[in-house]
């Protein structure tokens, strides 16, 4: 019986010391292991350009020990610049103008509609409209107040006042014979360069209203689709009406014509 009892202990005093050795091994083991964790740039393929290039240099980053100053420092040169790149580029042949945006800039600065649109070749055209209709505004007003004054003086009877002697030839005077076709004459041209002024002062605005409108347009158009295909086809054809043909005049509802097709 006391044999069988040592018998037990050994046995499990073995068990025990196989227990202790294997949980010895597999801390040893464990604590042999590689901590270094390496991060894969597959990990970051699929976020914006901006964020890849900033986890990239992190990555890069743990993988540097603390003496590598110099490779560290490249490094964030490097990638500071590509950041730089991908955040600043701008693709121009995508591009496409807000219409909106075009409309509020026409309106407050004549031309800048154009220049947003980048259709630069249209700013001679609209600035030389403007030049032009200026220019006649001003001449006509001048106009129309001189011609105002001498009338004015011409019909008042004041010999003190003569601002209309300008306006005549050398050699001519007004006197009692031909003052009534004097006053005449003024009072035509005076209601003339008045009314010249008045349309001066439409052209201008209508060329300020089609700067503005041509800026909307163009930038609202500007993603129209147009196919490859402009093509105009006219061939002549005939045109009939069986509502009214009838067994004895059968082509009394026929006409002859040109068919055009406009593919676009």
């Amino acid at each position: 019986m006391a044999f069988i009892n040592k018998k037990i202990k050994k046995a499990i005093i073995k068990r025990i010391l196989i227990f202790i050795s294997i949980l010895f091994i597999s801390f040893h083991v464990y604590a042999q292991k590689d901590t270094i964790k390496v991060l894969y740039p597959q990990n970051s393929i699929k976020k914006e350009d901006s964020i890849k290039v900033g986890s990239i240099s992190e990555m890069q980053y743990e993988l540097l020990t603390p003496d590598d100053t110099h490779k560290r420092k490249e490094l964030e040169r490097i990638t500071s610049s590509d950041y730089n790149k991908i955040r600043y580029s701008r693709d121009w042949s995508t591009w496409k103008p807000n219409p909106k945006r075009a409309l509020w800039l026409a309106l407050v600065i004549p031309g800048a509609g154009q220049v947003y649109n980048r259709k630069y070749w249209k700013l001679p055209i609209f600035y030389g409209g403007f030049a032009g209709c200026i220019y006649a505004l001003t001449w006509n007003s001048q106009m129309y107040h001189d011609y105002a004054q001498a009338y004015k003086d011409i019909m008042d009877n004041n010999e003190n006042t003569h601002s209309y002697d300008q306006f005549l030839h050398l050699g001519n005077k007004i006197d009692d014979s031909n003052i009534s076709i004097y006053q005449n004459i003024f009072k035509k041209r005076k209601d003339k360069y008045r009314r010249w002024r008045d349309l001066s002062i439409f052209a201008t605005i209508g060329v300020y209203a089609l700067s503005v409108i041509d800026a909307y347009v163009d930038a609202a158009l500007s993603d129209f689709d147009i196919s490859d295909d402009l093509s105009l086809h006219i061939s002549p054809t005939i045109f009939k009406d069986n509502s009214l043909t009838t067994p004895n005049q059968p082509f009394s509802s026929s006409a002859i014509g040109i068919f055009c097709k406009l593919r676009f």
